[in-house]
């Protein structure tokens, strides 16, 4: 082993390390290896930023922004629409039809998206149905994330393939766009059929609150947070008070999302703790009614027959509840919101806060979030289209459907065109990958289906940098020949190998490293390795690579992919429900992917 070889496993070390606990954001260990890496030499300044301007970059920023193209003019909610009324009242339909319309939907778009984009619907469809959540959610989660293996474009370490497949300096035959598709299409299909065999004995019974969904727990337990109240504050108030020494939330289980101060007429849409209440001022509050009654008879305050001084404000057009949950790479994980000035930041209120199976309305800013937590939040319509709309990662992301975004329907067609016309350019004319998607990115922009803006906020700038930073330590595990070194190591225990056993080792080896790194950094990290593992092997390289990026898609067994911290709290889910369901998941979708690539691949 030589000196380069050492310092390179070095590096992957405290790589991993930075993973698994945390330290710093992903994006920033990106950024952490394009700075260390030339300062140590183990690639040139030019490589460690040649991730920047990859053709896999450059692909996923595109896909993205088609997406998002797609979303804004309602063309995925036109899909989703024949879907669930196709469905009808069998659970089985609504199971198989919900899967597997979202799993089509994310080989072309981000799985979180397409999850999102059906979450709504699925938790009606059950309410109506009387189906229990949980029986639907997972299944569409699950299929969801296996749906981007059924295109090169469907998941980031599929697109980042091509650009990763390098021997001895030289590039290997790049993927097509469809080389994968019948191994994604039948893991799919599996997934369907072994929900719908066996869903009911690896999916939770459902009994009782955490089957209703959050939302509907919450206006179970907190009766009135639809009603908005409006009261006033009679010249007899003689004390003003702020609303944290009125402990209005604390003692009535009441929420203030809105004050008028009479003598500056001004509104406040955001109150805190610390803004007075005086003499004839109005405020509107959400609770339950008789608590609202218990708060103005304590204080000797006006409830108003309706919502009058600040009637416009809240009309329900302009502002409601949104159910948000808080993501994995949440910059509010292990916060408080006092901490983050969290009214200041989002411009929303807190109401409720559903955590460890229990509910909590009071003292909300100063309890911990942790991932998965669930907040409702009321706010302006506006407000809320533009935290979803924020670069990710998204500190919240939203969970119920929200009214009044700005859709451009007229403009569908031309998303739909621009669509066509760069999967048209990959399939016919085999123009590369990054050039036709972001051709037809560059379309929607030109004719209006995005403006620019809606563009740069819709990509996933941290996945960016994480990638972009990854591809050299890639470069550098090829080019100081570690790779190399432990494929002979690993080889070396495993004998001499069959091609179908050694993927199947390939296979196996990703899958692990997906549930403690990410799916990118386990595909950079591991396409190196075991395309040298292959050649030794005597088997075929680029098979070896097509494993390791399907694979980095088998994680089912534990909540920290995105698509599976958004399902948790709707479906009532615990953290041994995945591993339940995910293990048989995770080695069915194992013995699918090597028996397609043994009978249909050719692999022996």
């Amino acid at each position: 082993m030589t000196p380069e070889m050492i310092l390179t496993m070095i590096v992957l070390v405290f790589v991993i390390i930075l993973f698994i606990f945390e330290w710093v954001r992903v994006d920033v260990v990106g950024i952490i290896m394009m700075v260390m890496l030339p300062l140590i030499g183990l690639v040139s300044p030019t490589e460690a930023f040649v991730g920047l301007s990859s053709n896999a970059v450059c692909s996923i920023i595109a896909v993205i922004i088609i997406g998002a193209g797609l979303d804004k003019t309602g063309v995925m909610n036109k899909v989703a629409g024949p879907i669930i009324k196709l469905a009808g009242s069998s659970e089985k339909k609504v199971i198989t039809l919900i899967s597997g319309t979202v799993g089509i939907i994310s080989s072309m778009m981000q799985n979180i998206g397409a999850a999102a984009l059906f979450l709504p619907a699925a938790q009606r469809i059950a309410k109506r149905m009387g189906v229990p959540i949980s029986r639907i959610l997972m299944p569409m989660g699950f299929c969801a994330i296996i749906g981007g293996t059924i295109t090169l474009v469907g998941a980031s370490p599929t697109i980042l393939l091509n650009d990763l497949m390098v021997l001895g300096g030289e590039k290997l035959e790049p993927f097509g766009l469809f080389t994968q598709t019948p191994i994604g299409i039948c893991l799919l299909s599996s997934a369907i059929i072994y929900f719908l065999l066996f869903g009911k004995l690896v999916l939770p019974a459902a009994e009782g609150e955490a089957d209703q969904g959050v939302t509907a727990m919450l206006m179970d337990e907190y009766q009135g947070l639809e009603n908005i109240y409006e009261l006033h504050i009679p010249e007899t108030f003689t004390n003003p008070k702020t609303l944290k020494e009125l402990a209005v939330r604390a003692n009535f289980l009441v929420t203030v999302v809105a004050i008028y101060d009479s003598s500056k007429k001004q509104k406040n849409m955001v109150p805190r703790s610390m803004d007075l209440i005086s003499p004839n001022d109005r405020i509107a509050v959400v609770g339950k009614e008789k608590k609202v009654r218990r708060l103005a008879d304590e204080y000797g305050w006006i409830i108003k027959d309706g919502v009058d001084v600040l009637a416009e404000d809240l009309a329900p057009t302009n502002a409601g509840m949104a159910e948000t949950v808080v993501s994995p790479r949440s910059e509010l994980i292990g916060k408080t919101m006092s901490e983050v000035n969290f009214k200041e930041q989002y411009s929303v209120n807190p109401v409720a806060l559903f955590t460890g199976q229990k509910i909590i309305y009071s003292g909300l800013t100063h309890l911990r979030l942790k991932m998965g937590d669930t907040l409702l939040l009321h706010g302006p319509w506006e407000r809320f289209h533009i935290l979803r709309n924020k670069p990710l990662p998204r500190a919240l992301t939203f969970a119920t459907t929200l009214e009044g975004e700005i859709m451009r329907p007229k403009k569908a067609k031309l998303a739909i065109v621009w669509l066509a016309v760069a999967l048209t350019q990959i399939i016919f004319f085999k123009i590369q990958l990054s050039v036709a998607l972001m051709s037809g990115a560059l379309g929607m922009i030109i004719t209006g289906v995005l403006s620019v803006d809606e563009a740069y906020y819709a990509v996933d700038w941290m996945t960016v940098f994480l990638l972009a930073g990854l591809i050299p330590l890639g470069m550098a595990f090829e080019k100081t020949g570690t790779a190399a070194y432990i494929a002979k190591f690993v080889l070396g225990m495993l004998g001499q190998p069959s091609p179908i056993v050694l993927l199947g080792a390939v296979g196996v080896m990703t899958s692990f490293f997906t549930l403690v790194v990410s799916n990118v950094g386990a595909t950079v990290l591991l396409v190196p390795l075991c395309m040298n593992m292959a050649v030794m092997a005597g088997g075929d390289p680029r098979m070896a690579a097509l494993v390791v990026g399907l694979s980095a898609s088998n994680t089912f067994v534990l909540p920290t992919h995105q698509v599976n911290a958004l399902i948790m709290r709707p479906g009532g889910y615990r953290t041994v429900d995945y591993a339940k369901a995910g293990v048989i998941m995770t080695v069915l979708f194992l013995v699918v992917e090597l028996t397609i690539l043994y009978f249909f691949y050719g692999i022996q």
